[in-house]
């Protein structure tokens, strides 16, 4: 059977906190809100959407009764602008090209919503390395549940590792019984030796050798 990688997308493939805090920023100015700055937003990354809405409303002291509202210009705005700041992390095209080159099937886990993140992997030319895109609402459970992850692989072949950065990531890998490489350069807020990993890496280009020397 083929061997699988599955990739998280914002802080694993790609540095999308840029366009999401813009977003958010559009979002709470449509609200008569002030902005709210980048570290504050990357610490909500992570959940999904109305997650991140949700602790943005909640930095801000809005009431929870406005959720469905703003949750709906949060998408509204980061839907229309999903990768004007966004850019894959350096050495990411390259580790994939390989990956590809070695015979893996190749696929995304994420619990952004599939459509902005495909067009997000449009966008950035890099829908064409995966065979399959999993988003926060192609199942009814999300990450860290391991039901989505399980279905990336299922698509796939047989699991070799999981990719990802945070501490949602290292939960489903481990819930779902799949090797994790953590990447230590994305949005994680847990100092690395306390998130369960088979593999840490802080640069792209070394992860194929990483991988592969693993048993």
């Amino acid at each position: 059977m083929t061997r699988a990688l599955v990739f998280d997308l914002d802080g694993t493939l790609i540095d999308s906190a840029p366009d999401i805090h813009a977003a958010a920023n559009r979002m709470l100015a449509d609200f008569d809100q002030p902005p709210l700055p980048l570290e504050t937003v990357i610490s909500f990354i992570g959940n999904g959407i109305p997650n991140l809405v949700r602790l943005v409303m909640e930095a801000r002291g809005l009431d929870g009764s406005h959720h469905a509202a703003m949750n709906a210009a949060m998408l509204r705005h980061y839907t229309a602008h999903p990768a004007d700041l966004s850019t894959p992390y350096p050495g990411v095209v390259a580790a994939l090209e390989r990956f590809a080159a070695e015979g893996y099937a190749l696929g995304v886990c994420t619990n952004k919503l599939r459509a902005p993140s495909m067009q997000i992997l449009e966008a950035l030319d890099l829908a064409r390395h995966f065979q399959v895109v999993i988003g926060g609402d192609s199942l009814p459970v999300r990450k860290p549940d391991p039901a989505p992850l399980r279905a990336a692989f299922e698509a796939l072949g047989s699991p070799a590792f999981y990719i990802g950065d945070s501490e949602v990531d290292a939960e489903t890998a481990q819930r779902a019984g799949v090797p994790f490489a953590l990447y230590t350069r994305g949005y994680r807020k847990t100092p690395v030796q306390e998130l369960p990993h088979s593999v840490a890496f802080d640069d792209f280009g070394a992860l194929p050798v990483l991988l592969a020397a693993q048993p």
